[in-house]
Formats: structure tokens, C-alpha cells, sequence
């Protein structure tokens, strides 16, 4: 781990432990570089990803503060929602209306014989480097108006513009590497280690309004979760 981010993390974890409070100012630069024995660049590095997930908040002239927003919510940040939506750019492969298959029938819970998906692919773009492939499905009866100009930006915001309210989202890991046609893609060799991520998304009436596979580079994510003594004994016991 290179230095920057054990410094992130470990300030995180801090903030976590209530070492440091909502409302209380970090440590100046020059303090924490000789704790970490390290330049204050690197502190300053260290020091954008607290801001960009929200956790600190520079305030001019004084110093930078801990925030009170991150309400011990289990995903702190990955590596890509950690990024501002305008430091994040999308290519659009396409975009197209498809018929819902029986397996795509089943996860979303349709009725009706024939529904139809919207179905779009694009690439996600982080500081100028290709990072993600999206492949997403949405049910064209909830979002009859998509169009490229959403895709474009953020799909969520549309979600909740058209009335719907996002609830949770049950989201899957799995180590793969990359194939020729996404190598291609994402101009990067062709078996390099990435993440597969498989992402539902629900409404609060528990319907799902979003399917995702998406194929990620560098990804890291971190989670701060409680202990689960029930569970622990079952998987202690065995039954």
C-alpha cells in the first residue's frame, strides 16, 4: 500500500473511532507529515480522498474539519465513488430497447409476458484513463423517456427526477481478469487481474429498477461493519 493511502485509510479509520469528532479540526499539515514521517505533499495527497468521499471539509483560512455526514454508513467509498461526478467522464457504446429474457423476466419480477428493457453499455473515464465498463438494464415501462443524455450522466439522478425513490442496493464481487474484446475496450493488456461487480438496485416498494454488470480496473473499496455475534456463533457451531 503506498503511503498516501495508508495515511487515508488510517485517518479514516481515526474518524471512525471517533479519535476524531464531528466538528473537530484535523491536525495541520505540518503535524501530520512528522507523525507519518512523511512530505506534506504526500499528506495533501492523502488528504483529498477524506475530502472528495465527504468525511472532512475544508473550511478557508482555518484548517480542515470532520465532517458529520458520514453516518457510519457500511460502504465508506470505492474507488470510483470516491470520485466527483464532474472528475468522471462516460463514453456511450450504446443504447437500445431489448426484449426481457426469462432470467431477466425473473429479477425483475415481471407479470407480463413481452416486456422490454433499455439496455446500454458505456465506459466509465476517470482522470483521463478508461476505468470501467457499465453494461445496465432498466425496465422501459418505468423509464419510458431514456436517452443518451442521461446515460451520459447520472442515471440515479434520473431515477429519482421520475419520481421513484431509491431504497438499497445488493451489489456482488468477483475476481476475474480481462478478456480480449474488454482489453480493447479499456486499452489495457488482455488477462490483467479487475473486479466484476454485480449490482442490483431497489426501489422502497422493493421492486428492482436496475441490473448492472460492470467490469472494474483498480478497484478497492472499504467497509466498516458491525460484529455480527449471532452469526459468529453460528458459523462456530457449524449448524
Amino acid at each position: 500500500m503506498r503511503k498516501k493511502e495508508f495515511i487515508s485509510e488510517d485517518l479514516l479509520s481515526k474518524i471512525y473511532q471517533n479519535k476524531y469528532r464531528p466538528g473537530e479540526k484535523l491536525p495541520p499539515e505540518r503535524e501530520l507529515a512528522i507523525q507519518y514521517g512523511v512530505s506534506r505533499y504526500t499528506i495533501r495527497e492523502a488528504l483529498k480522498k477524506l475530502l472528495n468521499i465527504g468525511c472532512v471539509r475544508t473550511v478557508q483560512g482555518a484548517g480542515i474539519y470532520v465532517t458529520g455526514s458520514n453516518e457510519r454508513n457500511p460502504l465508506v467509498y470505492n474507488s470510483l465513488t470516491e470520485k466527483k461526478f464532474k472528475d468522471i467522464d462516460s463514453h456511450i457504446v450504446y443504447l437500445k430497447q431489448v426484449p426481457a429474457s426469462p432470467q431477466m423476466a425473473k429479477l425483475f419480477d415481471f407479470v407480463e409476458e413481452g416486456e422490454t428493457l433499455w439496455e446500454y453499455q458505456r465506459v466509465r473515464i476517470v482522470e483521463m484513463q478508461k476505468m470501467q465498463i457499465e453494461t445496465t438494464r432498466l425496465p422501459v415501462s418505468y423509464f419510458p423517456q431514456l436517452d443518451t443524455s442521461v446515460i451520459a450522466q447520472s442515471v440515479h439522478d434520473f431515477v429519482q427526477q421520475q419520481g421513484y425513490q431509491i431504497s438499497h442496493f445488493m451489489t456482488t464481487y468477483r475476481a476475474v481478469n480481462i478478456s480480449k474484446a474488454q482489453a480493447e475496450m479499456l486499452n489495457c493488456k488482455k488477462g490483467v487481474a479487475a473486479m466484476e461487480i454485480l449490482n442490483r438496485g431497489l426501489l422502497d416498494d422493493g421492486r428492482v429498477f436496475e441490473y448492472s454488470e460492470l467490469i472494474n480496473l483498480d478497484y478497492a473499496c472499504t467497509y466498516f461493519t458491525p460484529f455480527n455475534s449471532s452469526r459468529h456463533q453460528v458459523r462456530k457451531d457449524g449448524y
